[in-house]
């Protein structure tokens, strides 16, 4: 083990004082569930483009990127810029600003399916209110979705986000698995689970249409395993939703960022409702519902059948908006198609590895995300992608080798990259993959 590598194992005196103190104030020592520990977590100080670096001094390459949402990187020049000159004109107001517009115009722009558009606080918000919207809209309650996806905290959205082979019931009629205890057995009744890419399944959204206001969809669900949806799967699944008059909710919280318009563009999808959330903030909290001017119009204060009560404190507050729109003009078509080409340069050469070192290894993902499987072949929906106990720890192996190289990889291995990073961070992730094989190979 290299100087370095018992540094980035040791160093974590700050980290562990931080934890302690946590321990006294948060129910599990910190303030959000998805805070990676090992033992503890490693407490943030500064970031700085590509990197991050820790209070203790450990400077790491990012591929969390806050969850996917710093698209590019930590303390972007203009954001930061632009916002601190705004803090000095205030924060927040009760009435609305010219940036809420011109964000707005872009999404309305760039995006096919957006017409109109509504500015929340998170993706979580985002996801409800395009749900809430379907209702008011159809008149319905429920919903389907697909397992094993994530969309945020909002109770219907999260059944059947986290079934296990004990949970999630058989392939042909997956169960309506809650994911806490105490969730009323009415909300699981009102949520129809789908398998991703089956579809002949999509035979029960068709028996259960009637009641269906909407089915939410990521066309690449990043905690189902980061797999496309086919092209065949959404055009069935958009013929039975049109045909049942069930609104076709694409959440692009995440993935957004695939592409100049969009994920639904890239994978052929035609949404009536997209959320959004993540990359359109520039680092800063941030939602939003587009879609088609009818059904958007249940959110409109003269609405005289179905409409939808939605406001927020720091709805469309002016620094979000202001740091979006920044964030957002400076994603150009040559962009994205350079994040793209590193996206192609990492999966290739992680599975150009594989092949050499003849692992039991896959990866999947698109444009600036990747995610390494311990498995030999690519899933194909959630299922597939479910990890073990035994998967689940060579994967935290992983995350400890990258981290002892100087570099961020989320525990599950699922990576994002952003605008500061370059030909040389792909080697560099590359590299460290090959290292962490051939130690493997000589255990």
């Amino acid at each position: 083990m290299t100087t370095r590598q018992v540094r980035l194992n040791q160093a974590r005196q700050v980290s562990n004082r931080l934890y302690d103190r946590g321990l006294r104030v948060f129910p599990d020592g910190t303030t959000r569930i998805t805070v990676e520990r090992d033992p503890v977590p490693r407490y943030a100080k500064a970031g700085r483009g590509a990197y991050l670096e820790d209070v203790d001094g450990n400077r790491l390459l990012d591929l969390n990127n806050n969850f996917t949402t710093l698209i590019h990187g930590h303390a972007y020049a203009p954001i930061v810029e632009a916002v601190a000159s705004q803090l000095a004109c205030g924060s927040c107001f009760a009435n609305p600003t010219e940036y809420e517009i011109k964000l707005a115009e872009l999404l309305v722009d760039r995006i096919p399916s957006v017409e109109r558009v509504r500015f929340v606080n998170s993706g979580t918000e985002a996801v409800m209110f395009a749900i809430k919207a379907a209702r008011a809209f159809t008149g319905r309650p429920a919903i389907a979705r697909i397992e094993g996806a994530f969309h945020g905290a909002y109770d219907w959205a999260e059944i059947g986000q986290a079934g296990t082979p004990l949970t999630w019931g058989p392939p042909e009629d997956p169960l309506p698995v809650p994911l806490y205890a105490g969730v009323p057995a009415s909300i699981a009744d009102d949520v129809l689970v789908l398998r991703l890419n089956d579809i002949g399944g999509l035979q029960r959204l068709e028996d259960a249409a009637d009641r269906l206001s909407c089915i939410l969809i990521d066309p690449m669900p990043s905690r189902a395993g980061l797999i496309a949806a086919d092209p065949e799967f959404l055009t069935a699944l958009t013929e039975s939703a049109r045909r049942n008059g069930v609104l076709v909710i694409a959440d692009e919280v995440l993935n957004l960022r695939q592409g100049f318009q969009g994920a639904s563009a890239r994978y052929g999808l035609t949404p009536d409702l997209v959320a959004m959330g993540k990359i359109i903030g520039g680092g800063f909290p941030i939602g939003a519902i587009g879609g088609r001017e009818d059904v958007m119009r249940v959110f409109g204060t003269r609405q005289a059948k179905g409409s939808l009560p939605q406001g927020g404190t720091f709805s469309a507050n002016p620094v979000s908006m202001l740091a979006g729109s920044i964030a957002m003009q400076a994603l150009t078509k040559d962009e994205f198609d350079r994040l793209e080409q590193l996206g192609n340069q990492v999966r290739a050469g992680l599975s150009e590895v594989i092949r050499r070192h003849c692992a039991a290894f896959s990866v999947t993902g698109a444009a600036s995300l990747f995610r390494i499987h311990p498995k030999e072949q690519p899933p194909c929906e959630f299922r597939q992608a479910f990890c073990n106990k035994a998967e689940a720890e060579t994967l935290m192996r992983l995350h400890r080798h990258f981290l002892a190289s100087g570099i961020l990889l989320p525990n599950g291995a699922a990576a994002s990259l952003s605008t500061p990073m370059g030909a040389a961070e792909m080697n560099m992730i590359v590299e460290c993959f090959d290292d962490f094989l051939s130690q493997a190979n000589q255990r």
